[in-house]
């Protein structure tokens, strides 16, 4: 077991003197954290607004609605406003011309025109526009209609406060339908984000740079030298695939402790998460051994191992949740060790879920590391008796 351990070690400790692996395992996990966690973050306006209109009292109305109704407004040129909602840097666009104004400041209806943008969202930003633009024509005619009475513009202002504090709020109960909204209901960007990362990067390092250590250890003759010392093939076996399983394991808590102190990310039940990235990084260590026995060349290895990890971590939801896949393309994402790690990395995050629960995903990920282990362990087993 001493040996074994020994061996585990030093691939460790190989993979940890590689400089090149310092910017893939402890940098860019936390910027993609950080940059895709922002990007997706609900904590910005409700949606962003251009407002063609002439300097009038209409314009300030709209201005003060939308603002109220936490879009976030600017004002612009007709054709700026054309052509950034085009573009999608403006959600909606609200033109205003002479007309709606004269009719506004007359008491009469106002049509304005609401352009829509291509954006998944603009549809609901749209509709958050007219509701605003609604309010903002309601308080205008109660304005108007407040000083025929003979009061000052401040009086009228402070009559409209206190109706509003005085009138009750309707209230309504939601109840959301939507079964992608329910499964998303309660979990941070971040912490989306960041089970996502410790998939990518647990099973990319590993056949990255646990393929590329093996190579350079079969060159260099470390694996014949190991061989020589008082050590089974079966040890030098079992030590070659918990190296890699140590790169992975490494890798991963790091991602959790990191994302847990500077994104204060809840990573839930730690014990079940902890089952779910060894058997998870031993399906990684096994595909490493399999590139690392068959090809002779790190950078070939290292191409491969990247293109690999990056197909198989988008087909497996890493990239777009699962939750959003169409039905037949989620089953063929279950073909991938990634869409069974989603699942119980999603069930653990979101459900409170302990090991128990995640016993299917668990057992799925077990088959397939016991799958790739066995060929790799019998490739490695080839090539030093070849190299014997």
């Amino acid at each position: 077991m001493r040996a074994v351990l020994a061996i585990a070690g030093v691939e460790l400790r190989r993979f940890l003197a590689d400089r090149s692996n310092i910017f893939f395992a402890f940098v860019l996990p936390l910027l993609l954290v950080l940059v895709l966690g922002i990007q997706n973050s609900g904590g910005g306006p409700a949606g962003r607004v251009a407002l063609v209109a002439p300097d009038s009292g209409l314009r300030t109305a709209l201005v003060d609605a939308y603002e109220a109704a936490e879009l976030e407004v600017t004002v612009e040129a007709a054709d700026t406003m054309r052509k950034e909602v085009a573009q999608g840097s403006q959600q909606v666009g609200v033109l205003v011309d002479a007309e709606a104004v004269a009719a506004f400041d007359g008491g009469r209806e106002v049509g304005l025109e609401i352009v829509t943008g291509a954006d998944s969202t603009a549809v609901t930003v749209a509709q958050v526009v007219r509701t605003a633009t609604a309010t903002a024509m309601l308080r205008g005619a109660q304005e108007r209609v407040l000083a025929r009475t003979g009061a000052s513009g401040a009086e009228v202002a402070a009559a409209l406060d206190r109706a509003e504090q005085a009138v009750a709020p309707a209230s309504s109960t939601v109840q959301d339908t939507s079964r992608i909204s329910q499964e998303f209901a309660g979990v941070s960007s971040t912490a989306l984000v960041s089970g996502s990362m410790v998939l990518l990067f647990v099973f990319l390092n590993t056949i990255s740079g646990g393929a590329a250590t093996l190579i350079q250890a079969r060159r260099d003759g470390v694996v014949r030298r190991t061989m020589a010392a008082p050590v089974s093939a079966g040890q030098t076996v079992v030590g070659t695939a918990l190296g890699r399983l140590a790169i992975g394991a490494f890798q991963g808590l790091y991602i959790v402790v990191a994302t847990a102190l500077i994104f204060g990310v809840d990573w839930g039940d730690m014990v079940a998460l902890a089952a779910l990235i060894v058997v998870f990084g031993l399906v990684a260590a096994g595909v490493a051994m399999i590139l690392g026995t068959v090809l002779d060349n790190e950078g070939a290895a290292s191409g491969l191992a990247v293109g690999l990890g990056l197909v198989l971590a988008a087909l497996g939801g890493t990239m777009v949740p699962l939750e959003l896949f169409p039905d037949g393309l989620r089953r063929v994402a279950h073909l991938t060790p990634h869409a069974w790690g989603y699942d119980g990395i999603a069930a653990i995050q979101r459900h409170g879920a302990g090991v128990l629960e995640i016993l299917p995903e668990l057992g799925v990920l077990a088959g397939m590391a016991a799958l790739t282990l066995l060929v790799g362990g019998w490739l490695l087993r080839r090539s030093m008796a070849r190299a014997m």
